[in-house]
């Protein structure tokens, strides 16, 4: 039974995918919605204001899940958002285990072989250490 859904959001057209199926579950199962954005610092060695870079990033999540917000508040759905800094991964775990998250739900990026390869995916990443079920949605 599923009674906590986390959605990982980033504005980007996988991560809406990724809500919707989110969405819908929660309508099935009357669960709890929760989705978390992740505002990543800059890498270590740049020379930017990391605080002004991090701010940014939490005020452009902040627009980006508003229209969320607004979905949301016409729908009977329980929902909580919350925004974050750090990996997007293991932000993602670490608020399922502190939320008791039944089920994580994450867009695919459809990075080429060696992207993903070379980079990871934070997809990939989730499931791979997730204590709980986790959905990968791709396009159709």
């Amino acid at each position: 039974m599923i009674k906590k859904l986390l959605v990982g959001f980033d504005g980007s057209e996988p991560a809406a995918r990724a809500f919707e199926f989110a969405l819908d579950l929660c309508r099935r199962y009357s669960a709890e919605l929760h989705i978390l954005a992740v505002a990543r610092p800059p890498e270590f060695g740049t020379e930017v204001e990391t605080e002004a870079v991090v701010e940014s990033s939490r005020r452009h999540y902040g627009h980006v899940l508003q229209p969320l917000k607004t979905r949301l508040a016409k729908e009977s759905i329980p929902a909580k958002f919350e925004i974050t800094v750090g990996h997007p991964a293991a932000q993602i775990l670490r608020y399922a285990e502190l939320h008791s998250i039944d089920h994580i739900v994450v867009g695919h990026r459809g990075h080429t072989f060696f992207e993903r390869w070379l980079l990871g995916s934070v997809a990939r990443q989730v499931i791979a250490c997730a204590s709980c079920a986790v959905t990968v949605v791709r396009k159709p």
